[in-house]
C-alpha cells in the first residue's frame, strides 16, 4: 500500500476538519498556493510546514512523513535505548534494539532515524563481532553518505568500514577504501580537515598492517604536520597515536611511548571511551616493549582498562586485544601461566572472530607455552599464527613468526626439514 504525500495529507487533514483552503491560506499564504501544495506541485519550505502543521492541529513530523507523534516517539526510545547499550559494552542487546527500529514499517517514513538505526545497527555488529554483516551495512552507508551534507559523519562511515575490513584481514581492501575517501576529499579541498585526518590515521594503520613499512612512516609524518595545522586536539591525538604505532612496528619504542603520551595527553574528557581504551592498550603495549622494567605499571593500567571496557562500547575484538596485551605483561613479569590463561580467555572471547586479534592472542599464547615448557603444543599454536597472518597480508608480523616458530623448531630438536620451512616461509613473507 502506497503512503499519502505530503499534499494528500493536507488536504485529507484540511477537508477532516471542514475549512477551505483560503481558510487555511488566511493570512500568510495564497489559496493558489495551497492548491499547488496539496496537488504536489510545490514542496514546503519547513518553515510553511510548521505553519501548516499549527493550523491543521498536527505535528510538523506526522505532516511530513504520516508517521503519529505516538510512533515517533516510541521509536525515538527505541533508538535511545540502543545507543545506550552500545555505549555500555551490550553490543547484542543494542543489535537487536536498533533491527527492532529498522523492522518498523513506519520507519521508512522516517529518513533520518531510519538512517541512525542503520549506522548503529552497523557499529553494533561490529562490536558483537559479526564483521561480514557490519561491512555489508557499511558499503551501502558509505554509497549513500554524501560529504558535501555531513563532512564529519561521512568520514566516520569511511573510517568505520575500512576499519572492518582490516580486522576481518582484507588489508588491500581497507587501503582502497580509505585511500579512495581522501582523494575525494582532495578533490574537493577537505584534505585538511579532521575528516581527512581520522581517514589518513585509518589507512595508516593497514599500511602498517600489511607491513608496507616505508609509506606508513612517510603518511605518519604528513599525518602529524596535517594535525598541527588542523589545530584540534582530537586531529593532533589521532596523528600522534598512529605515529607512535608505526614508531612500535619500526622498533623505535622510546619515540613510540612518548608519542602516545602526548595522544593520551591531548585526549579530552569527552573522546569516545572506545578509543580512549584503544590507546590506553597502545601505551600499555609500548611500555612492556620500551620500558621491560615498568611491566607492572603496564599490568595495572591495562586491569584499569578491562574493567573499563566491559562498560563501553567495546566490541568483542577490543577485550580481546586487552587480555593479549595482559598476557603480555605477565609474562613479562615472569608469570607465564597467568599468561596462558589470559590468551586462551582472548581466544576463547573471540570463537570465529577476524583472524587478526586471533593470531595476536596465538602469538601470545605460543610465547607463554614456551615459558611454561610446553614446547609441542607452542610450535602447534605458533604454526597456526604464521599461518593466519600470512593469510591476512600481514607480511611484516608473518615473518616474524615463522622466524619465532623456526627458531623454535630448532630448540625442539625437530627436523630439518621442518626447521627450514619455517625460515623460508619467513624469507617469503618478508619479501626476500
Amino acid at each position: 500500500m502506497e503512503r499519502e504525500t505530503l499534499g494528500q495529507r493536507i488536504r485529507a487533514l484540511r477537508i477532516r476538519q471542514g475549512i477551505s483552503q483560503a481558510q487555511l491560506a488566511f493570512p500568510e499564504l495564497s489559496d493558489s498556493y495551497i492548491s499547488l501544495i496539496e496537488s504536489d506541485k510545490r514542496v514546503p519550505a519547513p518553515s510553511v510546514i510548521e505553519l501548516l502543521a499549527a493550523k491543521l492541529n498536527c505535528s510538523p513530523t506526522y505532516l511530513v512523513s504520516g508517521v503519529s507523534e505516538d510512533v515517533v516517539d516510541e521509536l525515538r526510545v527505541t533508538l535511545d535505548y540502543a545507543e545506550i547499550a552500545l555505549q555500555n559494552g551490550a553490543p547484542a542487546e543494542a543489535r537487536a534494539r536498533f533491527a527492532e527500529v529498522l523492522a518498523n514499517a513506519d520507519a521508512v517514513a522516517l529518513p533520518e532515524m531510519l538512517h541512525q538505526a542503520r549506522w548503529g545497527h552497523a557499529l553494533a555488529l561490529e562490536a558483537s563481532g559479526d564483521l561480514e554483516a557490519a561491512i555489508a551495512g557499511l558499503r551501502e552507508l558509505t554509497e549513500e553518505a554524501n560529504p558535501e551534507a555531513d563532512l564529519d559523519h561521512w568520514a566516520r562511515v569511511h573510517v568505520a568500514l575500512s576499519r572492518c575490513l582490516r580486522e576481518r584481514g582484507d588489508i588491500s581492501a581497507s587501503v582502497q577504501v580509505a585511500e579512495d575517501a581522501l582523494r575525494r576529499l582532495a578533490a574537493s579541498g577537505h584534505d585538511t580537515t579532521d575528516a581527512a585526518v581520522h581517514l589518513g590515521a585509518t589507512l595508516l594503520a593497514a599500511f602498517i598492517q600489511r607491513g608496507d613499512l616505508v609509506r606508513a612512516r612517510q603518511l605518519a609524518a604528513q599525518l602529524v604536520e596535517r594535525a598541527e595545522r588542523v589545530g584540534s586536539p582530537r586531529a593532533r591525538m589521532a596523528a600522534c597515536w598512529e605515529a607512535a604505532y608505526v614508531a612500535e612496528v619500526r622498533g623505535d619504542y622510546e619515540e613510540g611511548v612518548s608519542l602516545a603520551e602526548r595522544a593520551l595527553l591531548l585526549a579530552g574528557e569527552d573522546e569516545d571511551p572506545r578509543n580512549l581504551n584503544r590507546l590506553r592498550v597502545v601505551y600499555a603495549s609500548l611500555l612492556l616493549r620500551a620500558r621491560p622494567e615498568r611491566a607492572e605499571e603496564a599490568r595495572e593500567l591495562l586491569g584499569r582498562v578491562r574493567s573499563e571496557i566491559n562498560t563501553s562500547a567495546a566490541g568483542e575484538i577490543d577485550v580481546a586485544w586487552c587480555l593479549t596485551e595482559l598476557a603480555r605483561a605477565e609474562i613479562a613479569l615472569g608469570r607465564p601461566a597467568e599468561a596462558v590463561a589470559l590468551a586462551e580467555e582472548a581466544l576463547d572471547l573471540l570463537g570465529d572472530a577476524p583472524r587478526r586479534a586471533a593470531a595476536g592472542a596465538l602469538t601470545v599464547l605460543g610465547e607463554a607455552l614456551v615459558r611454561t615448557d610446553r614446547r609441542d603444543r607452542a610450535v602447534e599454536v605458533l604454526t597456526t599464527a604464521a599461518t593466519h597472518l600470512e593469510e591476512m597480508e600481514s607480511s611484516r608480523v608473518a615473518a616474524q613468526t615463522w622466524f619465532d616458530l623456526a627458531e623454535l623448531l630448532a630448540e625442539t630438536g625437530a627436523a630439518e626439514e621442518s626447521r627450514l620451512a619455517a625460515y623460508r616461509r619467513a624469507l617469503a613473507c618478508a619479501g626476500v
